[in-house]
Parts: structure tokens; C-alpha cells; sequence
């Protein structure tokens, strides 16, 4: 169990409790964002990268076919058995190890991904740290994947049944980033005295498709549910709600959603 003091008000909460669910309603990337990353020259045949916060290997799953070995990393062991169940044949090695722990000599990457958890870090450890591992050109890629509940009226009625059991979820309301005078998106809290410069950022919007069924799951394999301190009674009366929300709704829909890309350059 992690707890964070700017995450859901100090309260537990633990991914490797759902990882099937993880696996199975979470990998909704859709391929504009691989083909993003390798256009940016990321992930590309004979580079090493290592993917913080793996979860179930979704990011090195997708993109080990541009030809990159890749290592994911994620503090979860539940976690990363699955990735490796879901791996077999690729050339994909996983750790279990927290981000800021994460040990390798100096130079070993030629990119570093962190989708979707960069908020989870102590960046004040784990940049330095980046900063060394990482070769003389290399890169740090913080990515995201968040749906707009100001623009779809099913996520924020779904927003509004995980508060309703569990008030203290802080993944709420997310809108379009803002960026800083750096070009870095305020959100991110990224220090680039650490030993970065920023090379790219910027953000655009995807709509992805849905059944009731997918976006139900999507929607109980969030941080603000079944990977929370909730009981297991309170996840089930959660579910009874939202789902008679479901049936509410069309068979199929899209839910719009927005795409942050903040590409850090090792400082030299």
C-alpha cells in the first residue's frame, strides 16, 4: 500500500489489488500515442528504455515493436507478474522496485517513459537520478492520458458515483493543462535545475470508444475505487450505482480525452 500525503488526503491505496482489472480496462491507448512517441524518436530500434511505473507493461507491450529493449519498473509485485504473463515472447525484462530505487550504471538509457504516475514520485530523488542513468542525448518522456469530465456528461456522472463513496479522491475534474514559462505543464512540478532541459511539450485531444461494459471497468480499476482503502461492501454498492447508471446510456459511446506530452533532454 502507498500512501502520499497530496494523494486522496493521506489515504491508502494499492494497484497490484486490481490488476486484472488494470489489465484488462486500462489499456485503452489509442495508436496516434505509440506513433507519437516514436515520431519523437523515442523507443527506436537499438535504444534502451526504461518504463517508470509499468503497471501491467500496457506502454512497452505497444511500442517493443519499434525494436527497443525495454525494462519496466513498477513497485507493485501483483503488478508486474501480470506484465510478465502478458509479455511472454517480447523482449521485455520487469522489476519490481519503487521508481526512486530504480539502479542501473551510469549511461544505460536512452529513454525513460513515466505514463500516467509521475505525480506518485519524489521527483527530488528519483531526477538526479534519471539525470545519470540516462546517456548524453538521452530523453525523459512524462506522459498522460485523462478523460475531460467538463466535456462528457458519462464521466462526470461517474466522477460523481466514486465521490459519493469515497470523498477524498483528488482525481477529479481534470481540465487541459496549462504550461509554465518552461513550457512544462504545471501539473507535472518538474525541476528542471535537476538536470534537464525541456526538449518538447504539448498536449492534444483523443476520443476514445467505449462499451457500458469497458467504461464501467475503466471506472472501477481507478485509483478513487478498488485499489483504494474502500471496503469491499462500499466497491460493491459502488458498482450496483454505476452500473444502473450504464444501462442508462447508449450501448457504445466515445468519451473525449486529453493527451499531455512533456519530453524532458538530459542536461550536458
Amino acid at each position: 500500500m502507498i500512501n502520499l500525503d497530496h494523494i486522496d488526503s493521506g489515504k491508502s491505496f494499492d494497484f497490484g489489488k486490481i490488476s486484472a482489472d488494470y489489465a484488462k480496462y486500462r489499456d485503452i491507448y489509442p495508436d496516434v500515442f505509440f506513433q507519437k512517441i516514436h515520431d519523437l524518436g523515442l523507443c527506436t530500434k537499438g535504444q534502451t528504455v526504461l518504463d517508470l511505473g509499468t503497471g501491467t507493461g500496457v506502454l512497452p507491450r505497444h511500442l517493443v515493436k519499434y525494436g527497443a529493449k525495454f525494462i519496466g519498473a513498477d513497485i507493485s509485485e501483483n503488478q508486474i507478474a501480470h506484465a510478465r504473463k502478458l509479455s511472454e515472447g517480447m523482449n521485455i525484462e520487469y522489476i519490481v522496485s519503487a521508481a526512486e530505487e530504480v539502479d542501473f550504471p551510469a549511461s544505460t538509457f536512452d529513454a525513460v517513459l513515466a505514463c500516467m504516475c509521475f505525480t506518485y514520485f519524489d521527483k527530488s530523488v528519483l531526477l538526479p537520478r534519471l539525470a545519470r542513468m540516462l546517456k548524453d542525448d538521452g530523453r525523459l518522456a512524462i506522459m498522460s492520458l485523462v478523460w475531460l469530465p467538463g466535456e462528457s456528461s458519462i464521466a462526470k456522472r461517474s466522477e460523481e458515483l466514486v465521490l459519493k463513496y469515497n470523498p477524498t479522491w483528488n482525481g477529479v475534474g481534470y481540465t487541459r493543462p496549462t504550461f509554465d514559462n518552461n513550457g512544462i505543464p504545471t501539473t507535472y512540478k518538474v525541476d528542471i535545475s535537476s538536470g534537464f532541459e525541456v526538449a518538447t511539450s504539448f498536449a492534444f485531444d483523443v476520443s476514445l470508444p467505449f462499451t457500458r461494459e469497458a467504461w464501467h471497468g475503466r471506472i472501477r480499476a481507478t485509483r478513487g475505487l478498488a485499489s483504494s482503502s474502500l471496503t469491499q461492501e462500499q466497491i460493491a454498492s459502488f458498482e450496483k450505482d454505476h452500473w444502473r447508471f450504464m444501462q442508462e446510456q447508449p450501448e457504445s459511446f466515445e468519451i473525449l480525452h486529453s493527451v499531455t506530452f512533456c519530453v524532458l533532454k538530459k542536461r550536458t
